[in-house]
């Protein structure tokens, strides 16, 4: 499987399924408690973020999770975590079972997070921006008692063209640096990227969050890539200026979404290193997996709590994680 297009630019494919789960169901999907089933690898940025704002809105009883492998190859992402390679719910081996149901003739990326009606065995959705705005808006009859406002109405336009911003320089311009087929290409995303880091570092040296005083769907967006700066794309990207750790504020920033509960208790560092280096052989073609970094720092104190902020405004945190959907121990710092 190749990802980079000799000395092409990188450019995503984009062409989601947009069908939206809603709670008058006007797409033919009404918010259903178990109806559905939302599939994701703790390996993809993507995916991360659906994991995060279904716990911090305790949607896990009402949408549960099938985790996928950390890696797959061109007919998909595989349930080799379950017993026998199936998904105990869907029985299916292979994503892209669940997407040729919905449409036998499906020719586009199989996709994760994406979320499956269980009983019909299709897909529904792979919009992954669309799918974290839905869980807040459209599926809050199911939220947790003290779930937080994660896109509050008065902030809205404030946090999408924060995301937008974000989006384009750092979610997806990490991998138009990494999977630039070109010297311009490359030093183009590279430059986007680290001026956007910088914007950041200034905007979150006096602000807690990036948008108001608590945590929004703008922090859950940064923070999935952030995550897995030092780990991926430092050096498997060639996003090297400076390490996550050599950036004060961010790193900082990064270590304080981790220790809040929903946040790095969802982090799989061992399935987010898996993935990049061995799925991307056209980059890294010997297949080695890199032992480092050293992740003990993300549990060292950050202190930004002295710029006050509420991290959960008048809600509260999440409880445990259940143990069938914990990260498995010597995958995370916080389960050593």
């Amino acid at each position: 499987m190749s990802y980079v297009e000799p000395g092409g630019e990188y450019a995503r494919d984009s062409r989601y399924l947009t069908t939206r789960i809603t709670a008058d169901g006007r797409d033919g999907h009404p918010v259903e408690a178990g109806r559905y089933r939302l599939v994701v690898s703790r390996a993809c940025p993507w995916a991360s973020r659906a994991v995060i704002v279904r716990r911090l809105l305790g949607l896990e009883r009402a949408l549960p999770m099938a985790v996928a492998g950390p890696v797959h190859d061109d007919r998909s992402w595989s349930f080799d975590l379950d017993p026998g390679g199936r998904d105990p719910v869907l029985g299916i081996e292979r994503l892209r079972e669940a997407y040729l149901a919905r449409d036998p003739g499906y020719d586009r990326g199989v996709t994760v997070p994406a979320v499956v009606d269980v009983p019909s065995g299709r897909v529904v959705t792979n919009d992954f921006p669309q799918i974290t705005i839905d869980m807040a808006v459209e599926w809050k009859a199911f939220h947790r008692a003290g779930a937080p406002d994660l896109y509050p109405s008065a902030l809205r336009p404030e946090i999408d063209a924060v995301n937008d911003m974000v989006y384009a320089d750092v979610n997806n311009g990490v991998y138009r640096a990494g999977f630039a087929g070109s010297q311009k290409s490359y030093a183009q995303a590279y430059e986007r990227l680290f001026a956007r880091l910088d914007l950041l570092s200034e905007r979150l040296a006096t602000s807690r969050y990036l948008v108001g005083d608590t945590i929004t769907e703008a922090d859950v967006r940064l923070f999935t890539t952030l995550v897995r700066f030092d780990a991926v794309y430092h050096g498997h990207f060639k996003c090297n200026r400076h390490k996550l750790t050599e950036l004060p504020v961010l790193w900082a920033y990064a270590r304080d979404l981790f220790q809040t509960p929903g946040f790095g208790d969802t982090v799989d560092f061992t399935h987010i290193k898996q993935h990049y280096y061995t799925v991307h052989s056209d980059i890294n073609p010997t297949g080695i997996v890199p032992e480092g970094p050293d992740g003990s720092g993300w549990t060292a104190p950050h202190g930004r709590a002295e710029l006050g902020g509420r991290p959960f405004g008048d809600g509260t945190p999440p409880g445990p994680v259940d143990p069938s959907e914990a990260v498995p121990a010597g995958h995370t710092p916080l389960r050593p």
